[in-house]
């Protein structure tokens, strides 16, 4: 097993440093939301596999049934050899050898297959590895969510439904992109509404503007100016019904840059007033070019029925597709 260990990380040696010649790679494998760890059983079962775990299995975030923000499985280094584990869509990988002089953690596209999101994790012990996966927790986490949502993306780019684009950018000067089955079901001079519709499932997409006024990305100020316009423009299915924001989980503002756009994101639930309705939405909230406006572009998703992680992390994806009609 020693000679199938130094044989796989040999395979990662030659990616740094050098610039392989282009290749045809086989599609990734595993559903969306799983992350493969190679390691030995004795660290799975022990406090490193717990902490591992710990992190990748940990609670998703705002949801209202508990589910895990990945779903883990795991395989020996000598079971990692077999081709079908090597191009799973996630893998971290643990290299822990007391010759690694130089611990820390390296990210590597399309090792194998692709889309793929590689991890390395090299320490010279047991408890170095822990350390070092604790330490880049965020970091793993970050390069396997966007991992997910570049998938996302290149899927909707692949099959994008061509019409909403260009209606909803004609009116707040950018759009997010969306794939076949999405629908514009409204669109004002301030408000657009698209959405994908199945039975007991919608995943759905709010675009709006709000003027300057100052203090504009304060959480409370955020989640105040939410509930006018959906109050205004979101009726729910009963007679004088609407969608606000639930008071149960108090909704979180973060600050975040992606691809040079700042923006707020705001993670909370919705729930339909006068009725029992509701379910999680995320919102990006970030100034128009000139600056003269705020845009909105939010994903929410309703599944009374069912689990919501991949629901919400897709519809979410879409919000990173967010382009400006001039660019």
């Amino acid at each position: 097993m020693k000679n199938s260990l130094f044989t796989l990380i040999a395979l990662f040696a030659i990616v740094v440093g050098c610039k392989p010649a282009p290749t045809l790679l086989p599609n990734v494998s595993g559903k969306a939301g799983e992350v493969l760890c190679v390691i030995e059983k004795a660290d799975w079962d022990g406090a490193l596999g717990e902490s591992v775990r710990g992190v990748l299995e940990d609670e998703y975030p705002f949801l209202p049934v508990k589910e895990y923000r990945y779903t883990v499985t795991h395989v020996t280094h000598a079971g990692f050899e077999a081709d079908m584990f090597r191009v799973h869509r996630n893998i971290v990988f643990f290299d822990i050898n007391a010759k690694n002089n130089y611990p820390g953690t390296q990210i590597f596209q399309n090792k194998w297959a692709q889309p793929q999101c590689v991890l390395l994790v090299r320490a010279s012990s047991q408890e170095q590895a822990d350390s070092v996966f604790n330490a880049d927790s965020q970091l793993i986490i970050g390069a396997i969510e966007q991992a997910e949502r570049n998938r996302v993306i290149a899927n909707t780019r692949r099959y994008e439904n061509a019409d909403v684009y260009p209606k909803v950018a004609s009116v707040f000067g950018g759009s997010v992109h969306v794939p076949s089955g999405y629908k514009l079901r409204k669109i004002t001079h301030d408000f657009a509404w698209i959405a994908y519709d199945r039975q007991h499932v919608t995943q759905g997409i709010f675009v709006y503007r709000l003027p300057v006024e100052g203090n504009d990305f304060d959480n409370e100020k955020i989640i105040a100016r939410r509930n006018a316009v959906l109050k205004a423009n979101v009726p729910g299915m009963l007679e004088g019904s609407y969608m606000i924001t639930g008071e149960y989980w108090k909704p979180q503002t973060a600050f975040l840059k992606y691809k040079g756009q700042s923006f707020a994101e705001t993670h909370g639930m919705w729930e339909v007033e006068g009725d029992y309705m509701g379910g999680p939405f995320v919102a990006h909230s970030f100034y128009s070019p000139d600056g003269s406006e705020i845009i909105v572009a939010e994903a929410w998703v309703y599944a009374p029925k069912y689990n919501k992680r991949q629901l919400l992390r897709q519809v979410e994806s879409l919000l990173y597709s967010w382009e400006w009609k001039t660019e």
